[in-house]
C-alpha cells in the first residue's frame, strides 16, 4: 500500500475557508477545496460552483454547470488507492476544526484502548445524517495513538451516482473506507501483522433508520463482526456514542421515499427543506456534544463454545447489545442528573 506524499505546503484556513466552517452549506466546499490542493482535479467543483453552492437553490445551478463543462457525463473514478498520509492531512486540517468548533468530541475511558492497533471498533450509529459519529471516534483514536482508522461503510460511499457529484471520485477509498460486505470485512482483518483498527457499525443502517422516538433504543446487531473476530482472534473494542442522536433532530425514516430514491433510508424533518435548498449540506449535520465511552476490549474466541455457528455468533451478538444498552441507559441517567 503506497501512499500518495501530502504537498510541502500543508492547508491553511484563509476569510473563505472559516466562512464556510461557519456556513452550513459551505462544508461541502471545504471538503473539496482541500482535495483539490493536494490532488490535480480538472473534473472537479470551480470557483464560480463555489459561489454558487452558497446562493439558495444555486447548488442546482452549479451542477447543471459542472455536467455542461464534463460534456454531458458524470465525473470520472480517479486512482482509488489508499492514502494515509492523505487521511491525516484531512484529519489535521478539515475534520479537526469541524469538529472542535462545532461536535466537541469526548473519548472517555480511555483506559480501556488497546496498546497496539489490531482490533474491530463497534460504534452504535444513530443522526440520520452524514456519519460524523464515526468521523469524530476515528478522528479521537488517530489523535491520541496515531492509528490509522478504517471505517468500514455501506456501498452507497462507493457507488452511489449520486456521491460522484458531491465529493471527489474514489473519496471513501483514498482515505482508507472498507466496503461493508463480506468479502473485503474478511480481507481487512486477515492481516494479523498489520495494525488494523476497523470502525464498524452492527446495527447497520437499522441504526440509522431507527429514527428520532428509538433514538437511544440499540436495534439488532448482525452477528458477521463477532464470527470474523473468532476466526481470525482480533479483539473487539465496544464503543458507546451519546449525543448523535441530535446530529439530525426530529427525524423520522420515510419507507416509500426509501424505495423510490434507490437510498437505505431517507430521512424527513423541518430541516429537510433547509437541505431542499442547499443540496450541499448533505455532509452538514446539526450541532451537538459527542461524548464516546469506551468500554472493556472482548475477545470472543475465549468461550467455550465455537462462534462459526450463525445461531451462537447471533445469540453472542445480541448479548454484547443487550450489556451496551444497559451501559448507556446507565450514562444517559448520569448525564440527566
Amino acid at each position: 500500500m503506497k501512499a500518495q506524499k501530502p504537498s510541502p505546503s500543508s492547508y491553511r484556513f484563509g476569510w473563505f475557508d472559516w466562512f464556510c466552517l461557519w456556513y452550513p452549506p459551505g462544508w461541502l466546499i471545504l471538503f473539496n477545496r482541500h482535495w483539490q490542493h493536494y490532488h490535480a482535479d480538472p473534473e472537479g467543483w470551480n470557483w464560480l460552483e463555489y459561489i454558487l453552492f452558497l446562493l439558495p437553490g444555486g447548488f442546482y445551478l452549479a451542477l447543471l454547470l459542472r455536467w455542461l463543462r464534463l460534456g454531458g457525463r458524470s465525473p470520472c473514478q480517479t486512482n482509488t488507492s489508499v492514502e494515509p498520509g492523505y487521511q491525516k492531512a484531512f484529519r489535521d486540517e478539515i475534520l479537526a476544526p469541524i469538529l472542535q468548533h462545532h461536535f466537541q468530541p469526548e473519548l472517555h475511558n480511555t483506559e480501556h484502548l488497546p496498546q497496539q492497533g489490531h482490533f474491530i471498533v463497534v460504534l452504535n450509529h444513530a443522526g440520520m445524517a452524514f456519519p460524523w459519529d464515526f468521523v469524530g471516534l476515528g478522528t479521537l483514536l488517530s489523535q491520541t495513538k496515531g492509528w490509522f482508522v478504517q471505517p468500514v461503510a455501506h456501498e452507497i460511499f462507493f457507488d452511489h451516482p449520486w456521491l460522484k457529484w458531491w465529493l471527489p471520485a474514489g473519496w471513501s477509498q483514498i482515505l482508507g473506507g472498507i466496503r461493508a460486505n463480506r468479502d473485503s470485512f474478511e480481507t481487512a482483518v486477515a492481516d494479523e501483522q498489520a495494525e488494523t483498527v476497523l470502525l464498524y457499525a452492527p446495527e447497520s443502517w437499522r441504526g440509522l433508520a431507527k429514527g428520532w422516538q428509538q433514538r437511544h433504543q440499540l436495534e439488532t446487531f448482525d452477528p458477521s463482526f463477532i464470527k470474523l473476530s473468532d476466526r481470525h482472534h482480533i479483539p473487539i473494542l465496544p464503543v458507546l456514542c451519546i449525543g448523535n442522536e441530535f446530529l439530525h433532530p426530529w427525524a423520522f425514516n420515510s419507507r416509500k421515499l426509501t424505495k423510490w430514491t434507490g437510498l437505505p433510508l431517507f430521512p424527513l424533518s423541518p430541516l429537510m427543506i433547509a437541505f431542499l435548498l442547499f443540496p450541499s449540506m448533505g455532509v452538514w449535520a446539526a450541532k451537538t456534544h459527542l461524548r464516546y465511552y469506551i468500554q472493556p476490549l472482548e475477545k470472543p474466541w475465549q468461550r467455550e463454545h465455537s462462534l462459526q455457528n450463525r445461531s451462537v455468533a447471533y445469540q453472542e451478538a445480541q448479548d454484547l447489545r443487550s450489556r451496551l444498552q444497559n451501559s448507556m441507559n446507565d450514562y444517559l441517567s448520569q448525564l440527566v442528573k
